[in-house]
């Protein structure tokens, strides 16, 4: 796991690594976040950095705390359903990167992009890096701000409309989240413009 790309074009910077959670799911939003480490990020932090989705949830919780306490600058953002279906999934997951990287204090010099889409933000050069939270340390956290967060905002929703399981399949399209819009409808929160979604709609 490396720390940063230390040099780009010749000239040391700081670097954020930015990555989004939720795509997939039928409901909820889509989250990102971006965090910038320090160039000599803590021992303990780079042992158990990875991607979240390998992780432990008890693991993933006591990450986020060591990042939000150790890293120089993070920000996470959600781009919510209604603005999914306006903009499409793609273009929502973007913006919630652009949301994230505009909280950073200061602003990064470089972008380390999970995956393979991006648009450039601002004049901020970027890579996109195709399982970049596997690779990149602050890619990494950047996934496990994301999930955690993302985590926590579909539970207090699964206290709202407890009939989908949302509280341990955040959403993902589990046969227990679809049996459950099959018997009780679709939400304020699903996603209109997926197709299991529309397609359940469209029956009712």
């Amino acid at each position: 796991m490396q720390t940063r790309l230390k040099y780009h074009y010749g000239k040391v910077f700081p670097e954020a690594g930015c990555d989004e959670a939720g795509r997939g799911c039928l409901a909820g939003p889509v989250v990102a976040a971006a965090v910038i480490l320090p160039d000599q990020a803590p021992g303990d932090l780079l042992r158990v950095l990875n991607d979240s989705k390998k992780l432990s949830v008890q693991t993933r919780l006591e990450l986020r705390l060591l990042i939000e306490e150790q890293a120089l600058a993070f920000g996470v953002a959600m781009v919510d359903n209604v603005e999914i279906d306006r903009i499409n999934i793609l273009n929502a997951s973007i913006k919630a990167m652009h949301l994230a990287i505009r909280q950073l204090i200061p602003q990064p010099g470089f972008l380390l992009i999970d995956g393979n889409r991006f648009k450039a933000y601002g004049d901020i050069p970027h890579q996109c890096i195709v399982k970049g939270d596997g690779r990149y340390a602050s890619v990494a956290a950047a996934s496990i701000l994301a999930k955690t967060w993302r985590d926590a905002y579909m539970q207090v929703q699964h206290e709202k409309y407890p009939d989908y399981g949302w509280n341990y399949n955040k959403g993902y399209p589990t046969p227990a989240h679809k049996l459950g819009m099959r018997q009780q409808g679709i939400t304020p929160l699903h996603r209109r413009s997926f197709k299991p979604v529309c397609q359940l709609e469209m029956a009712f």
